[in-house]
């Protein structure tokens, strides 16, 4: 038995190749094209089809046999505007298509003769040009779907079978590649599981008859909500086509590229694949015709280019080959982006309409087992009589209550399994509430599981395949499964039967592990073991170490199973107590919090059953405990007299009202952790009635609730609540909060009222937008911090949950926002933060951005977000805080020295973060390099010409003109005086209630002392700036002498070298790997820039300082080198504004106060030698002798190069606007041996000079 484990070929090899050196160019619209022809029907019919009974007008793919040399004339106009690779006339030439026109019959031919003709033109102009051009054979979506219902009526009807869609593209894959097709582009897919048909067909063929093509998808998002038209979200749909590897995979029609942006984007981060990108041209106008120039189309996605975001750029409906022209060329001088290699790494990868992933820090997974025949008696009951819609509402209802992926079993012997199953599917899809889970196809007739996976366009879980056949079935269903794109529960049976101790158990699996990862070829992550959760308490002793060895074997598994997950049916375990719903509950709260800890993934529950294990009675808790673990040979017998005694009769423990007794607050925290809502409004209302302790219902929701809250969190945090626990609760929380609603609506009108407000004004303190970030449906502590916020006068705009990050940030443009606030409780919200996060940095937007939820944290928005937007990120740890920082970040007076500190605080965190990270990795140098920013140096402006080349020397700078430029926080720090927030910097330090008096004492003095040495002369300013011609050459930087044209072998006067950035960002990040060079335009590009240079110092501060030393007055001789360094600052600032503005000119409608220019709000930098952009103090060597700098201005070098006068700064100056300021990092030997070599000194040299940023121990 043959499995393909490397489904690359040859020609996928030699694609791969050419799309990691640059951007390919598809072809742009067939119909486009052909509309222009103004065909009337005799043309369509030509003389082959005079007599057809049907019309043809409108069936372009027919033209390939009636008029060919109107179609090869169409793709030689595209080869020759630029496109790499034309696709086959065949969008329609399925049999499924055809039928329309009574031509189903010719599919076959349709597609070979379409082949052949693109293959021609590809062939004619590739030996014109000597450039190879590629053939990508088209197999469009057909018109009829699997997922949604021609009916309104008969929401399960279909009106074509997967078969018969297999079936159908069997025949045009074939067509197409006996025609000469180089890749099969599965393209225009509204609808998932059409397209699943079609890669299974292809998939058969290859395994069967055909050698391996490349395989291209591309999806169809069809308007800005990000969904298919069966309703699945672009990242949906990629978890559910990967299984068919395609090379490249993204997006075509429906969409202009602007549209089109956020989706591509959202794809990107979801595949290890290129990504390919094909938009319409435009919107269509109210003509249905489009406008869109090339032009437009072009620079759409040029910036697509430029970001990172394709391999593949070609045009869809209204694209002409003018547009595919001006893409080429647009496209030429970019880099192709580069895919993650790792995308998801360890996570198992599910789908319904939406993406569920689970991976390392995934919470217990539930899967809903309540749609089983064999497993809930209303579900058998209303499927047998067949009531499906009925039905549908158990679905739902484990969908609420918290299943996070829906059991579906149909096995019941008066029952035709597939039909049932392939129906109530057909029903699910129908209903989004649903249906946006993945699916658990549950059988043990593999005709059922086929059955259900042919309805399903998302990735189900297969549960189950075993070895109990033998391993020829075994292998055979597990590449079935593998063809339809599924993940796989393998049940612990082999040919000798079920294993029941753990080491049979890790047996089994194991042997299944290496069949399915070496002989299959699976995914280690789409593998899940169930080693079987079997019945205790029977009173076979034989039975009792059953769940000892579940557990045993599921860690085991997890640590010798690289990537294997573990499932298990929980309802077996408590067989023996059926009818005893309390003990069944109690017995399986606690094996959960055990097999989970011990690595169990995933398992089969009643979602709304399951107590939390703080929750179980103690002594009922320590009965089972005893029985799971088997400690005691009578534990049955004793849990069987516990029911009987404390559980009146079998049925469930009646919970008592004891906790009442307890204070108001103690009951609404039980309220809230036990889910209890029968009493919490008259608790919320004893509370009201308490004005003393709240004297505002506000109050309420801070104190008691919100404790009650972080209780539940706490809980769930420690696996002691699982997730319908958690949503009883918030429904708890929910009801209190209502209750208080219309009372802090009271309490604000009369507010509003006592503070004067009319009607007319606006009584807000701001507007903010409030959003759960899309993938995410919690949203009880985003209602609060509403509420919260309401409650304080702001103006409180909640999108809901799932919302799409173009939504929030249209809503805020629209609604005028003044803060957008984000909460998620998943962790794959953090990641959509991110993405937020980066759209509105991308936008230009400036408004403050607030993070919370429950999976946030102050470091993760310190490292991974606030580093994507240069405005104020802030995270609000709960609704409590939200409050103060609101009112802080739109407090014209409080504003920037809270956002200071925010900052202060989050560098510390980060910085904090980085040392603490022992395994840090980084990227080759190589690497490094191909993630460089990547400027457009033609567009325009360019770079300016500097108002002279050379150096300019200032021999007495007025001083007196530099106070105004001083930053005086730095001052302070040397006395070491700090204020507290909101007392921090200059002048705010005065009001500090610590440290305010000697603040103002010591400052006073300054300026006394200050003004008598500028006016006595005593110090003295003294400097240098230059500007010369330069080029970046890698990661160097060549100064030339002459203004004229520059080539490589330009002999350049100096040198500067650069360091790059190595260490490795976050996966998600496409945050480029930056290096000083590369805001210098590269001296191949043919674009002249320049740099600039500066040194300043102070002198005479040295020689005043040791007067004051030697008359005993320690203090003013530390006064007066502590002002010469601010006085040395304040040179280069005022330097860099004149340089700015006049003497490079590059921005010389400049308008900043000084407050701006410390907090560098201009274009341009300036970095030093020896610090972050540029660690290395040894380039100070080549600024000196570049610029003489010690001759014209006496400012020197000291051996360990400081500079002398210890109150000087010297830096370069570069003045693209992307420029900017950036910490090298650490780096490889890679690059310190490389830098060495340019620089020609040893790296042992360039290692001491390089010691704090090295990645590496060096060698003794």
């Amino acid at each position: 038995m043959f499995f393909c484990l490397d489904c690359s070929s040859p020609l996928e090899s030699e694609l791969r190749s050419l799309l990691q050196q640059r951007i390919m160019v598809l072809d742009g619209g067939m119909g486009t094209m052909i509309q222009q022809e103004k065909l009337e029907e005799d043309d369509f019919r030509g003389e082959e089809f005079k007599e057809h009974p049907l019309s043809l007008k409108g069936n372009n793919d027919l033209l390939s046999i009636t008029q060919p040399a109107i179609i090869y004339k169409i793709h030689k106009e595209y080869l020759q505007a630029g496109a790499d690779i034309i696709e086959t006339n065949t969008f329609s030439s399925t049999s499924v298509a055809q039928a329309d026109y009574g031509l189903e019959h010719l599919a076959y031919r349709l597609n070979r003769v379409s082949a052949e003709l693109a293959r021609k033109a590809a062939d004619d102009v590739t030996k014109q040009s000597g450039c190879k051009r590629y053939v990508a054979g088209a197999l469009g979506p057909t018109n009829k779907t699997l997922s949604v219902s021609p009916s309104v009526e008969k929401p399960d009807f279909r009106n074509i079978t997967f078969d018969e869609l297999v079936e159908a593209y069997t025949e045009q894959a074939r067509g197409l590649l006996d025609g000469g097709a180089d890749i099969l582009l599965v393209e225009t897919i509204f609808d998932t599981a059409n397209a699943k048909a079609a890669l299974f067909a292809i998939e058969l063929l290859f395994e069967k008859t055909y050698e391996r093509k490349p395989i291209f998808i591309s999806g169809t998002i069809v308007d800005r909500s990000g969904r298919t038209l069966s309703g699945q979200t672009g990242e949906a749909f990629v978890v559910s086509v990967s299984h068919a590897k395609p090379l490249c995979i993204g997006l075509n029609c429906a969409l202009g590229a602007t549209e089109m942006r956020p989706f591509i984007e959202a794809i990107g981060k979801s595949t290890t694949a290129f990504i390919i990108c094909y938009p319409n041209a435009g919107l269509p106008n109210t003509f249905g015709g489009y406008d869109e120039t090339p032009q437009v189309t072009a620079s759409s996605l040029k910036e697509f280019a430029m970001d990172g975001l394709v391999n593949i750029v070609g045009g869809c409906c209204g694209t002409t080959p003018s547009h595919i022209r001006a893409i080429s060329e647009a496209v030429k001088p970019c880099q192709p982006r580069v895919p993650a290699a790792d995308a998801f790494k360890n996570y198992l990868l599910l789908s319904g309409l939406e993406p569920f992933r689970i991976g390392p820090y995934t919470n217990f997974v539930n899967i809903g087992e309540r749609c089983n025949v064999a497993g809930s008696r209303r579900f058998a009951k209303l499927i047998m009589a067949g009531q499906y819609e009925e039905a549908l509402s158990i679905a739902k209802t484990q969908v609420e209550m918290g299943a996070q992926v829906l059991d579906i079993n149909m096995d019941e012997g008066m029952l035709d399994g597939p039909t049932a199953m392939a129906r109530f599917c057909n029903f699910i899809a129908s209903e989004p509430d649903i249906a946006r889970v993945p699916l658990c196809i549950d059988s043990s007739n593999f005709s059922v599981i086929e059955a259900g996976l042919k309805c399903c366009q998302g990735k189900c879980i297969v549960n189950s395949i075993s070895l109990k056949e033998g391993e020829q079935e075994f292998l055979l269903r597990a590449a079935t499964v593998k063809r339809y794109g599924g993940a796989v529960v393998i049940m612990a049976f082999d040919e000798e039967g079920q294993a029941t101790d753990a080491e049979r158990k890790v047996e089994i699996c194991t042997r299944a592990y290496k069949l399915l990862v070496n002989k299959v070829g699976f995914d280690p992550n789409d593998i899940i073991f169930d080693p079987n959760i079997l019945t205790i308490g029977t009173g076979m002793e034989e039975h009792n170490d059953y769940a000892v060895s579940f557990i045993r074997a599921t860690k085991l598994i997890k640590e010798t199973l690289p990537g294997a997950k573990v499932s298990g049916g929980l309802s077996n375990l408590s067989f023996s107590f059926r009818g005893m719903e309390a003990i069944r509950e109690a017995m399986h709260g606690a094996f959960l919090y055990h097999a989970i800890k011990d690595g169990m993934d995933m398992g089969i529950v009643n979602a709304g059953n399951l107590p939390v294990y703080d929750d179980i009675d103690k002594e009922l808790l320590l009965l089972c405990e005893n029985l799971i673990w088997n400690r005691e040979t009578d534990a049955t017998d004793k849990l069987l007299a516990y029911a009987q005694n404390k559980g009146k009769g079998g049925k469930k423990v009646v919970q008592t009202d004891e906790w009442r007794k307890a204070c108001v607050e103690e009951r609404l925290e039980y309220a809230l952790i036990k889910g209890i809502e029968k009493y919490v409004v008259e608790d919320v209302e004893e509370c009201r009635a308490q004005v003393d302790c709240y004297k505002r219902p506000l109050h309420i929701i801070e104190g008691p609730l919100m404790n009650g809250m972080k209780v539940v969190g706490d809980l769930f945090g420690a696996g002691k609540m699982f997730l319908p626990q958690v949503i009883k609760s918030a429904r708890v929380m929910k009801k209190a909060v209502g209750y208080l609603i219309p009372f802090m609506e009271k309490e604000r009108e009369e507010m509003m009222a006592a503070s004067g407000s009319t009607e007319e004004m606006d009584p807000y303190q701001g507007t903010i937008v409030l959003a759960t970030v899309k993938g995410d449906v919690h949203d009880i502590g985003k209602n609060i911090v509403g509420v919260v916020l309401g409650c304080n006068n702001f103006r409180v705009i909640d999108l809901g949950v799932m919302v799409s990050c173009d939504r929030i940030l249209r809503e805020a443009v629209t609604q005028k926002a003044d803060i957008i606030g984000l909460s998620g409780l998943i962790t794959p919200s953090l990641d959509e933060m991110i993405y937020v996060a980066k759209e509105m940095e991308r936008l230009g937007m400036t408004t403050p951005l607030l993070i919370g939820g429950a999976t946030t944290s102050k470091t993760h928005t310190a490292v991974k977000i606030a580093p994507c937007y240069s405005s104020p990120v802030v995270h609000v740890l709960d609704a409590s805080r939200s409050v103060v920082v609101c009112s802080q970040l739109l407090d014209e007076g409080m504003r920037e020295e809270y956002l200071e500190d925010v900052k202060e605080e989050y560098e510390d965190v980060r910085q904090e973060h980085y040392d603490s990270v022992k395994d840090r990795r980084y990227l080759s140098l190589s690497e490094a390099r191909l993630k460089a920013l990547h400027i457009d140096w033609f567009s325009v402006p360019r770079p300016v010409h500097p108002q002279f080349l050379g150096t300019r020397v200032f021999e007495c700078y007025d001083l007196n003109s530099l106070v105004d430029f001083i930053d005086w926080k730095p001052f302070f720090d040397v006395w070491q005086l700090r204020g507290k927030y909101p007392n921090r910097g200059y002048p705010k330090i005065f009001k500090d209630k610590t440290v305010g008096v000697e603040a103002h004492r010591v400052f006073d003095d300054a300026q006394l002392l200050l003004h008598r040495m500028i006016d006595s002369h005593s110090l003295k300013g003294r400097g240098l700036v230059g500007f010369w011609r330069a080029q970046s050459n890698g990661d160097d930087i060549n100064v030339y002498k002459e203004d004229g044209t520059v080539h490589k072998n330009t002999k350049p006067i100096a040198t500067f070298h650069g360091l790059r950035q190595q260490a490795e960002k976050d996966s998600s990040s496409s945050e480029p790997f930056l290096c000083v060079s590369d805001f210098v335009a590269p001296v191949d590009s043919g674009v002249a820039d320049y740099i600039g240079m500066f040194v300043v110092g102070v002198f005479g501060a040295e020689e005043l300082s040791q007067q004051f030393q030697t008359q005993g007055d320690d203090y003013n001789s530390i006064m007066v080198k502590a002002l010469a360094d601010r006085l040395a600052e304040a040179f280069a600032e005022e330097l860099h504004a004149r340089v700015r503005k006049e003497l490079w000119g590059y921005s010389s409608d400049e308008a900043l106060q000084a407050s701006d220019l410390h907090r560098v709000r201009y274009q341009g930098i300036r970095p030093a030698a020896g610090y972050p952009s540029q660690p290395d103090h040894t380039e100070k060597h080549i600024m000196w002798s570049l610029a003489s700098v010690q001759e014209k201005t006496g400012i020197a070098l000291t051996e360990s190069l400081a500079m002398t006068p210890a109150a000087s700064v010297s830096g370069l100056y570069f003045s693209h606007p992307q420029a900017s300021y950036f910490a090298v990092g650490k780096i490889t030997k890679e690059q310190v041996e490389d830098y060495a070599r340019r620089k020609e000194m040893s790296t042992e040299e360039v290692e001491r000079w390089l010691a704090p940023i090295l990645g590496y121990e060096q060698e003794p």
